[in-house]
Formats: C-alpha cells, structure tokens, sequence
C-alpha cells in the first residue's frame, strides 16, 4: 500500500491555480451549453440545427482527437493550454458582441461550435497529460478525483446558476464565458510547474501520422490498458443510451421537468461523492478489483431503473450508480498515467479518449432508436445483459485481475521514438 504522506494538494500552489481555473471555466461552459441550443432555436425554430450544434463539439473530438494527442506530445503544454483558453474568450466574446450588435447568424455559432470543439480537444488532452509533472506521482490519483469533484459539483449547481445568467439575458451567458476563460488562461500563466520532461529528441521533423502510429502501437501493447480501455468504450454505449433512457422512464413514473433534474442532479452528487473517496480507494485496493467490483455493482444496479415506482427513488438509484465510476474512472487514469511515458501522453490519452467518446455518441444516437422500437423498460434490461457480460468478461481476465494498485505503480522512463516504432511493428 502506498504510505505517501505528503502535503494537502490544496497547500500546492500550482494544482490549486489549474483546479480553480478549470473550475470557473467549467461554470461558464456550463452557462454557455444551456444557452447555445435555447440561442438556436430562438434564431432557427429548428430543434434539429440546435442538436447539430450542439454535436459539432464531440464530432470535432472524433475527428481531431489523435492529432491532438500527438501535437500535445509535440508542442509545449502549457502554452498550448494558454492559447486554447485565449482562443476560446476569443470566440465566445465574439458571440456576445455579436448579439449585443444584433448581428449573429447561425453560420457564426456552427464555425465557433467546431473552433471551440478543437480547442477543447487540445485543452483537455494537454491538462490530462501535464498533471503528472504538476503534482506528486504519489497524489496522481488524489488529484484527479478532485477534479472530477469539482466537475460533479458544477453539474449539480451549475444547471440554476445558467439559468439565471440566460434570464438575465441572452448575451449574459456568453460574456460570462468569455470571462471565465480569460481567468482560466491566466491561473495557468501563474503557475510555476513544467507540464512536461525536456525532450531529447525533436519531434517536430517527424509526421503527424507515424507519431499516432507510435502512441497506438504503444497502447496496444498495454494489455490492462488495452482490455480497460475497450471495456470501457463499450460501457460508454450503454451510458449514451442511457441518458434519454432515464428521462423517459421518469416521465413514465410522472415526474416533472423539475423532478427530471433533481433525477440528474442525484447522479451529481453520486458522482461527487465516489470523486472524493476514489483517492482512498485507489491507494488501497488493486485496480483489477476496482475494475470488477465497479462493473459488478453497475449491472446490479442498473435493472433497479425499471422497477421503481417513483421520482424519489430513481433519483435515488442514479445517485448509487453514479458513485461508482469515478472511483473506476481515477484508478484507470491513475494506471495509465503513470506507467505511459511523458512523451507519449499526449497520444495514449486522445486514444483512449477518441474511442470512448465514440462509443457515447453511438449510445446516444442509438438510444431513441432503441427506446422507440423496444421500449423503455426492455432496453433497461438490455443494458443490464450488456454490463453482465463486461462483468463476467473483465472477472475473467487474467491480467486485470492481478493488476497491482494503481497508485503504486513507477513511472515508466520515456521512450524513444524508435523503441516505440519497433514494438508497434
């Protein structure tokens, strides 16, 4: 068991700069996410186009999430980090002066919703990769769990809190946005911290193409990481499809639009919860039981949605199965982390990243499909079959099962380039 005992991770200078940085910016995204589609429709009548809006982000992860990965890998973190989130006051600010002026157009939203979408994807694979340099290695798994807190607790408080901003009018959203961004930018120009090791190679006369390749061929020869990752890209179908599953089924009990965020809002607080104690558990148990126990515990409980009677007590069955991913979530992140070298961060992380975000957008698109020809209740079932045969599959996994605790594991020595290349060929 790891025994670290060192400094709160609140009395780090550096994480707390990143942690509050992403945390004002989370609560402007999240202004901004409920504003965009009401924005559209208000311009359009089309709730079609305000979908399509909305889906440009995470189709512009799919399709530039592996260049990112390798250009995160390539470029200086923290400065790509930097101009990501001053790129991103840029465009938001441009929406808000556009509605100011009475001047915006739909076609200014779809090219801001795919810039915005590539900056994202840059931002978010740049700050995965850099924590590890940021913080302790020993407080690797308590710093991510505290950053999918804060990310839980904007879910919970952040949804009335955007609704008062739009209230207060349409332009209020987006101006808060671009604010957020701008301070988000400069907590990580205070910060002191290297977000990544000095390169002994150069990469930047190598192509884009074979330094994916490289991170790919890496990856798949992590047979825990490998097995993590396509388990949990097919868990990621199941919980696309979940999302509208839950809203149906809560119509079906009576519940009202109210008592459908409160649904949410109790997956919130699960989610909070499992994000604070992920630390403990990732110290103490081995990943390989997390991962069994965590997936155990989902088919169990997912089939509770189609048998309970009432609001209350499904939004007390998502607060139950909420707590357990995050403590997944960190342990595997942990893992990969900490065993992926420095230079290939970048690159192992939008590959896992790109594949589970694209099996969540085929839940998603899938799920009205699904509902609509099986039903609500029936395909609860279903994705209850689905999670007891990822069960069943990762409990009979030899190599995640004596996967070590993830905490516990060193820092693999960066690899060059040609090391990389030889084991993927």
């Amino acid at each position: 068991m790891n025994t670290f005992r060192g400094p709160g991770l609140f009395r780090d200078r550096d994480f707390s700069l990143l942690l509050s940085g992403q945390l004002i910016s989370a609560i402007g995204n999240q202004a901004q996410s409920m504003a965009l589609p009401l924005l559209v429709l208000a311009l359009t009548g089309s709730a079609t186009q305000a979908g399509f809006v909305l889906g440009l982000s995470t189709l512009s992860y799919l399709v530039f999430g592996l260049i990112a990965g390798a250009l995160v890998d390539r470029w200086d973190r923290k400065a790509t980090m930097i101009w990501c989130e001053l790129g991103q006051t840029v465009l938001t600010a441009g929406v808000a002066v556009a509605l100011w002026l009475d001047r915006l157009t739909v076609p200014q939203l779809y090219a801001t919703a795919v810039l915005a979408g590539i900056l994202t994807t840059l931002f978010q694979v740049a700050n995965t990769a850099a924590l590890p340099n940021v913080v302790d290695p020993r407080q690797l798994s308590a710093a991510l769990g505290y950053s999918q807190s804060a990310a839980s607790a904007v879910s919970v408080f952040g949804a009335p809190l955007a609704g008062a901003l739009y209230a207060a009018g349409r332009t209020v959203p987006f101006a808060v946005n671009a604010v957020s961004f701008a301070m988000s930018a400069a907590s990580l120009r205070l910060m002191r911290a290297r977000f990544q090791m000095d390169r002994e190679d150069a990469r930047t006369t190598a192509r884009l193409t074979t330094e994916i390749r490289e991170g790919l061929g890496w990856l798949w020869h992590q047979p825990v990481i490998r097995f993590l990752t396509l388990v949990s890209a097919a868990d990621k179908v199941r919980y696309g499809a979940g999302y509208l599953l839950i809203i149906t089924l809560a119509q079906q009990v009576g519940a009202s639009s109210v008592w459908i965020g409160v649904i949410f809002s109790g997956g919130a607080v699960g989610a909070m919860v499992g994000a604070l104690v992920s630390d403990r558990v990732t110290r103490r148990f081995p990943l390989g039981r997390i991962a069994v126990v965590m997936l155990w515990l989902e088919a169990l409980m997912f089939p509770l949605y189609a048998l309970v009677p009432n609001p209350l007590l499904l939004a007390a069955v998502a607060a139950a199965e909420s707590l357990v991913a995050p403590v997944y979530a960190v342990a595997m992140t942990t893992h990969q982390l900490a065993i992926t070298p420095d230079e290939l961060r970048g690159r192992a992380t939008s590959a896992i990243s790109t594949l589970t975000t694209g099996a969540l957008s085929i839940g998603t698109l899938a799920g009205g499909a699904l509902i609509t020809t099986l039903g609500a209740k029936p395909l609860v079932w279903l994705c209850g079959g689905w999670l007891l045969t990822l069960a069943l599959l990762i409990t009979a996994n030899r190599s995640v099962r004596q996967a070590p605790p993830a905490g516990t594991i060193p820092q693999q020595r960066a690899t060059s380039a040609a090391e990389t290349a030889d084991r993927a060929s």
